[in-house]
């Protein structure tokens, strides 16, 4: 029985190894290939990479970079997208992805975010989540034995009252933050895939009131029969197709 372990615990350590080697080797190939502005195959490599579900940053960056190069906008713009979904404050990212936007032909333009949106996304990006969750922990145990201290008698409570108080205030605040962090994992925006998508005012309406170009980001509003309910960068909402769209 011993033996049967350890005979498969060493296998799934190779194969461990060798999928990260696989792996590293796709990294690279990919690399070389987009120097060598072989596009079409960089491509395949970072594909490759990306249907494992690696959530790096970088990787989708590369990839916006190459379908870039290859004239494709809406799948540079939904790379470019991803990978600032996953790291908010990734300046190349968000230069390219303005670059590529001023593409789009009859861009749909919106409002730039207020400060303290962007400054929100920062702090609640996905790498985050961990970090908060473990400040609310902290937290938590310091005003638990701050309570439990008072409940022995080991110091005078009113001179702890204001530390506590403050404790669980912080305590609060670093759980919310956790919680959105981690609530980033699931993207609720898409990109248009097809030039001159329509957008209907309903699902049983088949004259468009719109044509939305390929590389417009939208909001997810509702997904209803194949349909989704979408909201423009200017405000406006209509339907299209779910397989029009890209989820980020």
């Amino acid at each position: 029985m011993r033996k049967s372990f350890w005979i498969a615990s060493v296998l799934l350590l190779c194969s461990f190894q060798l999928f990260a080697a696989s792996t590293n080797d796709w990294w690279q190939k990919g690399n070389a290939c987009y120097k060598q502005k072989k596009y079409d195959s960089a491509v395949y490599y970072y594909e490759k990479l990306a249907a494992q579900k690696p959530k790096n940053a970088v990787l989708y960056y590369n990839l916006g970079n190459v379908y870039y190069k290859l004239n494709q906008i809406g799948l540079a713009v939904l790379n470019y997208e991803r990978a600032l979904h996953l790291e908010p404050g990734f300046k190349d990212a968000e230069d390219n992805l303005i670059l590529t936007q001023s593409r789009i032909p009859n861009r749909i333009q919106g409002g730039e975010d207020i400060f303290f949106v962007k400054w929100w996304r920062s702090v609640t990006q996905l790498d985050n989540a961990t970090l908060w969750a473990v400040c609310s922990l902290i937290l938590f145990i310091a005003v638990l034995g701050l309570m439990l201290g008072k409940r022995l008698g080991m110091f005078d409570f009113s001179s702890r009252r204001q530390v506590i108080i403050a404790l669980g205030i912080l305590f609060l605040l670093s759980l919310i933050l956790s919680y959105s962090s981690a609530s980033r994992h699931e993207s609720h925006t898409a990109v248009v895939m097809q030039q001159d998508t329509p957008l209907m005012n309903s699902r049983k309406n088949n004259k468009p009131q719109t044509l939305v170009p390929e590389g417009t980001t939208v909001k997810i509003e509702d997904e209803q029969d194949g349909w989704t309910e979408v909201k423009l960068p200017d405000g406006r909402k209509g339907w299209m197709e779910h397989s029009y769209l890209s989820k980020i």
